[in-house]
């Protein structure tokens, strides 16, 4: 699955508000997964309460910001990358589906969120992972 032409992650700096917006919730994303796998989706469940679906656009500038902001999550740290693209998502009023998943060819666990059904931002090889556990946006 490729993403759309436009859609991938741009070089340019996200806007001021976006990064501000994005130093605010990767610390609580740091937080949220220390949590044990049930509750972090209590917690996303709640949070994505009264959100829309977010867009693919919505999606991935949030990502973009979050990369911006954080070394770990813009390295390996895809499970605080991918909780704290959706709780910047929240703070725009916006919910897109947060995933997890593994493989086993090579084992591998990975997480992200997806938007209008198609990962964000994420590398072709996403389709591979088998969904552990979803918190998807309420439709």
């Amino acid at each position: 699955m490729s993403m759309p032409i436009g859609l991938q992650s741009s070089h340019t700096r996200p806007p001021l508000p976006h990064r501000i917006a994005a130093r605010a919730v990767v610390p609580v994303a740091g937080l949220l997964i220390r949590l044990s796998p049930y509750h972090l989706s209590q917690v996303l469940s709640w949070l994505r309460f009264g959100a829309r679906p977010a867009s693919q656009a919505q999606a991935l500038a949030a990502r973009d910001a979050v990369v911006a902001v954080s070394v770990r999550c813009a390295g390996q740290g895809c499970l605080q990358r991918s909780v704290a693209t959706a709780a910047l998502c929240r703070l725009w009023g916006v919910w897109p589906d947060w995933c997890t998943g593994v493989r086993t060819e090579p084992f591998r666990a990975h997480a992200w969120v997806e938007a209008e059904g198609q990962p964000v931002g994420e590398p072709d090889d996403t389709h591979l992972f088998i969904l552990a556990m979803t918190v998807p946006a309420r439709r």
